[in-house]
């Protein structure tokens, strides 16, 4: 009887704070459509991708810790509530055989699975829960944890637990709302007041980031604005302040005007006794790289009057580096705040990085002068026009590292440098 009173009070209090925010999507500038948005979660490191007709809804609560803080480190569940299906994610502290749970809120239990664990994450898919609070417990040699599910689902079928190996479900509560667009579709997503999203919205060849800490129900606007290179490779745009750059590192290899930028072959070749080697590379000289960490492109290129940058845009000086660079509170800051968060590109530490511009940088590395590939997911340079007036010959570089918080300056003609191009004026 104490046990199914502390669960009906758990109950009570989670849905007297929890609210929800809805959020729709729209588009200006080069489009008014929104064909798709993905969204992440900066600060929990979740996304999913929902259709830009559809509604947003951030579950969450306020004055009562959410479900999802209040987890363990052996058991995650997300989404939390969740709709159609959530992910179980256990950690156990052995490997061998457990038995997963799930009890409603009188204690009966509802579903049982018996399953070998790895000593590393473990993936699991429920599914088929009615409306109701549920409690998840893992069982196994000499240890025993659990955790709490809400569902919002209003399922009558057959109750699932099966091992799987993805681990960010979608889930999508359809609706009988339809227009010229189709079914619209309301998309859950978990949500902490204060968790920063960024939004990337796309409509055919346009894309633009928003980065926003949603408080209220709103309409996300995303700004299109064409930005296409000489191989036709399409750009997600951001603005920062009055500026607008390009929102990836440039994978160009021709000039605005056609014209095939060289590179050498081999790629490891020295290029230190040329006098103006106009070269671009993939990292390491694998295409698998470009898609990632986009070209590095020498000074000389970077400087051609051909421009390497898409129509409309240009590789930025130093001052409009710096401009941005103030806007966001000062070098010492805007390294964090322009860094993709987390250790899937960047090395650790890389645990001050905020994205909270969307720029997104990333660990491109260099191809040095002599040849060598170096430093990729350590340090991230970004070319600019401006001659380093300490090193005369040489364009200033825009530099973050994956242990500092600032931005600094180095400067070369010769190395192969990230270039991320900004919008004229």
């Amino acid at each position: 009887m104490k046990r199914i009173l502390l669960l009906v009070s758990i109950f009570c209090a989670f849905k007297v704070s929890a609210q929800d925010y809805l959020i729709s999507f729209a588009g200006t500038g080069a489009s008014t459509t929104i064909n798709s948005v993905k969204v992440e979660n900066l600060t929990k490191g979740t996304f999913l991708t929902l259709n830009g007709s559809d509604i947003l809804r951030l579950n969450f609560t306020t004055g009562i810790k959410t479900i999802d803080d209040n987890q363990s480190t052996e058991l995650k569940i997300y989404p939390n509530p969740m709709i159609n299906c959530s992910v179980l994610e256990i950690f156990p502290t052995k490997a061998g055989d457990a038995v997963i749970t799930v009890l409603d809120i009188t204690g009966k239990q509802v579903a049982q699975i018996q399953s070998y664990l790895e000593n590393s994450t473990n993936n699991f898919k429920i599914s088929g829960l009615k409306n109701g609070l549920y409690l998840v417990n893992v069982k196994g040699n000499n240890y025993q944890f659990s955790g709490k599910l809400v569902s919002n689902g209003e399922s009558r079928g057959t109750i699932s637990i099966e091992k799987v190996n993805v681990i960010t479900p979608t889930v999508i509560e359809k609706t009988e709302k339809e227009d010229s667009k189709g079914t619209q579709a309301t998309i859950d997503m978990t949500y902490t007041l204060g968790d920063r999203l960024k939004f990337t919205g796309t409509s055919g060849n346009y894309s633009t980031v928003i980065i926003d800490i949603p408080t209220t129900n709103k309409t996300i606007t995303f700004n299109l604005i064409a930005c296409i290179d000489g191989d036709n490779n399409n750009y997600p745009v951001v603005a920062i302040g009055t500026q607008v750059w390009m929102a990836e590192n440039l994978k160009t290899t021709k000039y605005n005007n056609g014209d095939f930028i060289a590179t050498t072959s081999p790629a490891s070749l020295n290029i230190i006794s040329e006098s103006t080697p106009r070269y671009q590379w993939a990292y390491n000289g694998n295409e698998n790289n470009v898609s990632v960490y986009g070209r590095l492109y020498t000074g000389y290129a970077v400087t051609d009057n051909r421009n390497i940058c898409p129509t409309g845009w240009k590789v930025p000086s130093r001052t409009e580096w710096l401009t941005m660079s103030d806007y966001l509170g000062g070098e010492t800051v805007t390294g964090n705040k322009l860094k993709e968060t987390g250790q899937i590109h960047w090395s650790s530490p890389n645990t001050t990085a905020t994205n909270e511009t969307g720029f997104t940088a990333l660990p491109g590395g260099f191809r040095s002068y002599n040849g060598s590939f170096e430093y990729v997911g350590e340090y991230g340079q970004f070319s600019s026009t401006t001659e380093d007036t300490l090193h005369p010959g040489n364009t200033f570089h825009c530099s973050l590292s994956n242990n500092l918080t600032n931005i600094f300056w180095w400067g070369s003609m010769y190395s192969g440098i990230s270039v991320r191009c900004i919008k004229n004026n």
